[in-house]
């Protein structure tokens, strides 16, 4: 029978509102996509899909087990250590023989999945996950990003400093707290499954180097709660000197894979120096140090560099340590007026000088093109430039002076010269979409030219003629990433006063503030937005001092030190000696 129009309106809007209010119940239970204007979409996969009446909920929208009269299980013990850690009641997730990888095969976390099975020995499966699983899910950012923000080196963690830029000076840039989202990740054990999710496969795959080395470190077993872990620092590196000292691609690799297992995602490469140029180059051949890897080689290191989600930052260091460029082109030797000729120092005002560097820039950035680690990136060098050394360039090298005037006006010196030259690289290197970089004293106080605004600086030392301390930079507005010399220079040899670091000295005196010497710059300059990361170097002095092997082992401890120190620049909660051994159980020794 036919009903009433009026009726059949009625049980139209019915039917409406009851839809709306299951759609309601799968959101709550889901999550929404976009749940704020830096969130980005779920992702099909394991859990991200609403439950059926015959799938229970995801993991993470279950509510946690009490722990009632037990006592709570200690965090996953891991390098760097998890930030935050919610204990809960259960038996936790061990890897069983019938253990899966769950996950959407045709989803961008497929690969995340693949590597987590070969290493844990399980397979992998589409789903839907079962008790003895492991999961790996996309969740929106607004659903990860529960670490505390910002950190300091002496109690909780803080926010970073919010205040406005000092006047003229840029402002903080979101690409560092992006790429911190990025990498954050929860991983969430609970009914006896396991669940990493990540708002990006970065930080997905961080969550997977805390299982793998959770397993190893405790007793084959991930207790029960949720870790929510993510960097407090967005550039962590390792950087090795190749110039001087030429390593194989497997060698190279093996550190992009340490890195990697540290939650590191940055390894610079140091390749042109006065004493080698050790990538094959077809714009100019004539440079190139007879032992060297080739750009095959070269794009195995960057693919696997970006698959464990580390950018590979190449650098040509000019103007000063350009001896191989010299050799080829003795014509572009800076000579004094005395006739003097400082080491590895060009002539900039030589024609032809620029159009070399720039051939090997445009030949270059291509090669190591990734987004990986916030890259791409290219370092512009920048130090030691030694007609800059001298207490008077303008009369030692007239012909810098006379070209600087010409270029830049009455009153331009030799420093304007050389941050001109720089500024002209860095002009090349941003044609390529790369993000630049220079160590800090290629960067000047005063003059008639100005560094790029959007340069980083990469600050080593404040011990050269004219030094300024880091706190003018990060009062310029300008990021800065910590390679302090006193503590993050592994130098082969050990000449100039320089000793070997030690782990226990970085983990336990140095943090992202110590910028100089063993001194802390004020919190308000040291928060992320201005001090935005650390890196490590290993320097080739004297390049037969230690074999490939023994730096590999020399580096060992202090990487794993650095690691922490920038994942977490608070105090460590555990002494040394403990941190010491639990490397070595989490690396498989």
């Amino acid at each position: 029978m036919r009903m009433p129009r009026s009726d059949s309106k009625t049980t139209i809007i019915v039917a409406a509102l009851a839809v709306a209010a299951a759609l309601a119940i799968v959101l709550a239970v889901v999550g929404w996509p976009g749940g704020d204007d830096d969130s980005e979409p779920a992702r099909d996969g394991p859990g991200s899909a609403s439950a059926g009446p015959s799938q229970p909920p995801p993991l993470d929208a279950r509510p946690p087990r009490s722990l009632g009269s037990a006592d709570p299980p200690p965090a996953p013990r891991v390098i760097p250590a998890v930030r935050s850690y919610e204990p809960e009641g259960g038996p936790g997730w061990r890897p069983g023989d019938d253990s899966r990888v769950v996950v959407d095969r045709k989803g961008p976390l497929a690969d995340e999945a693949d590597r987590l099975a070969r290493e844990l020995g399980l397979t992998v499966a589409a789903g839907p996950p079962r008790r003895g699983d492991i999961a790996l899910a996309l969740r929106p950012a607004s659903a990860i990003r529960a670490t505390p923000k910002g950190g300091d080196d002496k109690g909780p963690a803080r926010r970073p400093d919010q205040r406005s830029a000092p006047r003229g000076a840029r402002a903080p840039e979101r690409p560092g707290e992006d790429q911190i989202a990025r990498e954050s990740y929860v991983l969430t054990v609970r009914d006896g499954q396991a669940l990493i999710t990540g708002s990006a496969d970065a930080g997905v795959f961080y969550g997977t180097r805390t299982v793998r080395q959770a397993l190893r470190s405790g007793d084959g077993r991930l207790p029960a709660g949720v870790v929510r872990d993510g960097p407090d620092r967005p550039q962590r590196g390792l950087m090795i000197d190749t110039a001087r000292k030429h390593f194989t691609a497997r060698w190279i690799e093996d550190r992009v894979r340490e890195a990697a297992e540290l939650k590191l995602n940055q390894v610079g490469l140091h390749f042109s120096d006065d004493q080698g140029f050790r990538i094959e180059s077809t714009s100019h051949p004539e440079i190139v140090s007879a032992q060297h890897l080739t750009k095959a080689q070269v794009r195995r290191i960057v693919r696997l560099a970006e698959r464990l989600h580390v950018a590979v930052i190449p650098e040509i260091d000019s103007p000063g340590h350009l001896g191989t460029v010299i050799r080829a082109h003795p014509s572009l030797q800076l000579r004094g007026a005395d006739g003097s000729a400082p080491r590895g120092t060009i002539d900039i005002s030589a024609p032809g000088a620029a159009r070399i560097l720039d051939d090997l820039l445009r030949e270059f950035a291509p090669l190591f093109a990734t987004n990986a680690g916030g890259g791409p990136y290219w370092h512009l060098g920048g130090d030691e430039y030694l007609a800059l050394t001298v207490r008077d360039p303008e009369n030692t090298f007239p012909q810098l002076a006379r070209h600087a005037e010409r270029r830049y006006g009455s009153g331009a010196r030799v420093r304007d010269l050389a941050t001109g030259w720089l500024n002209d690289r860095a002009k090349a290197a941003r044609a390529a979409g790369a993000r630049v970089k220079s160590w800090n004293d290629g960067l000047f106080r005063g003059g008639v030219v100005q560094a790029d605004k959007d340069r980083e600086v990469e600050y080593w030392t404040g011990k050269e003629i004219g030094a300024r301390q880091p706190e003018e930079y990060l009062r310029e507005g300008r990021p800065v990433i910590n390679v302090n010399d006193e503590y993050l220079y592994y130098v082969l040899g050990e000449p100039n006063d320089f000793t070997y670091p030690t782990g226990r000295r970085i983990y336990e005196e140095w943090s992202p503030r110590v910028l100089r010497g063993s001194e802390s710059v004020p919190a308000a300059l040291g928060g992320r937005d201005r001090v935005v990361g650390g890196r490590f170097g290993i320097w080739c002095d004297i390049a037969d001092a230690q074999t490939p092997e023994q730096i590999a082992r020399g580096i060992r401890a202090p990487l794993r030190a650095l690691a922490q120190r920038v994942w977490d620049p608070r105090e460590p909660r555990e002494p040394w000696a403990r941190f010491a051994a639990l490397g070595e159980q989490v690396a498989g020794r």
